[in-house]
């Protein structure tokens, strides 16, 4: 069985259309979309396109922080944990969307469990199993991780939410980041996401047309496209900075 896992791909349609290329070759039984779908410049393509697949090969979908979010923002609720600028980026993501498209949103699961053989039992979550919105990293203590994971017993955990692929071990549980689609923390620009097959699991990078890609954004009329395109397109934060900021950010 070899399954593909795609998160936070905020709706980055140009980077989510070039690891689907891809994955026509690789040929997934599963693809496994781990929320943050929708919260970037192109929400609706994005969403329209993940429907649309659904209908041919087998996609599941688990929901992310920015899907609940875009739904609570539909719903005139305050946002009062974001700053002005993230509240205002998930009401014009929910105002670009349908109301099928919000309702399948809201109705996303928040976990989901699946067995690979030779690999055991996976457990896929955003953040962790218990939390849309917990941050960790591989410079996280040992306490606080076990804190987080204390109620899992599968032998393997896959998350995104952080936006950056890393491996920590816990225990008799790995934990194991499948970086971002979208907008990833990483040495290079490009789409990063994971493949579970009965090898193992693999880190993956796809590389497209970032010029294309930042020609498609800026016809958006996303509120801040160039600033999207500058600093999550064209130039990313690496791991150890966006580590060091994460870090200084959590609870």
């Amino acid at each position: 069985m070899k399954i593909a896992a795609l998160y936070d791909i905020h709706g980055n349609f140009p980077a989510l259309k070039a690891v689907l290329d891809e994955l026509e070759t690789i040929q997934p039984d599963l693809i496994v979309i781990g929320g943050d779908i929708v919260s970037g410049p192109m929400p609706d393509q994005t969403l329209d396109c993940l429907l649309n697949l659904s209908k041919r090969i087998n996609v599941e979908f688990i929901k992310g922080n920015g899907d609940r979010e875009v739904v609570e923002a539909s719903k005139g609720l305050e946002l009062s944990h974001l700053s002005e600028q993230g509240r205002k980026t998930q009401q014009w993501v929910a105002g670009e969307l349908t109301e099928k498209h919000l309702e399948f949103l809201s109705g996303l699961q928040n976990t989901m469990e699946i067995h690979v053989e030779d690999v055991g039992d996976v457990l896929f979550c955003h953040a962790t199993p218990e939390s849309d919105a917990d941050i960790f990293t591989p410079l996280s203590s040992k306490e606080r991780l076990e804190t987080l994971f204390a109620h899992v017993e599968h032998p393997i955990v896959v998350c995104g939410h952080t936006h950056m692929q890393f491996r920590i071990e816990l225990g008799k549980t790995s934990i194991i980041n499948s970086g971002s689609v979208g907008m990833p923390f990483a040495k290079r620009p490009g789409a990063y996401w994971l493949l579970i097959d009965s090898n193992g699991i693999k880190f993956k990078h796809t590389q497209f047309d970032l010029e294309r890609a930042a020609e498609d954004i800026r016809k958006s009329n996303f509120p801040t496209a160039e600033h999207f395109i500058k600093h999550n397109l064209l130039q990313i934060p690496n791991e150890k900075e966006a580590m060091i900021l994460l870090e200084k950010t959590k609870p």
